[in-house]
């Protein structure tokens, strides 16, 4: 078995060349993804960009636009695969907090999120994600602060 970073390992999925013997400390593509659609596109040290192709049939609230959960969740996807890139063996990580500001509604669109830290620390960090529509206007903006947990605090996890 080869076991790779979490970057390394997130950089050959994207490209496809992962085999069946590469594994990391962490699941990817992690079950929330596979369930929903969300792709992750592109990965660098405490960034990430994700993507769903949304549907009426699949992700729309009772007025047909995309409900706004999922654009909670895509941003939450985009900025935990970010700040998986900067964990090592024996740490894990938890959202703390998450705030949304929606700025257009979204139908059936293809969907970016970009996730890029604002303050990386030792225990806490802060991050910025955008969500936006596939004609480049940005759908929703997204802080949200990521905990550390390293020793007993991560195990189990």
């Amino acid at each position: 078995m080869t076991k790779l970073s979490i970057l390394d390992y997130l950089n050959k999925l994207i490209k496809s060349e992962t085999t069946d013997d590469m594994h990391t400390h962490m699941h990817y593509p992690t079950p929330i993804s596979k369930t929903l659609g969300i792709d992750i596109m592109e990965v660098g040290l405490g960034t990430a960009t994700v993507q769903i192709n949304t549907t009426k049939e699949k992700h729309s609230n009772q007025q047909g636009t995309i409900h706004g959960g999922l654009l909670c969740e895509l941003a939450d996807a985009a900025i935990g695969t970010a700040h998986s890139t900067l964990i090592q063996e024996g740490e894990t990580f938890t959202s703390v907090e998450l705030k949304i500001n929606f700025y257009r509604p979204v139908f059936e669109d293809i969907l970016t999120a970009k996730a890029s830290p604002l303050h990386s620390g030792k225990n806490l960090s802060h991050y910025q994600c955008d969500i936006f529509r596939s004609d480049g206007k940005k759908a929703a903006m997204i802080t949200s602060t990521v905990m550390t947990l390293r020793g007993v605090k991560a195990t189990g996890r």
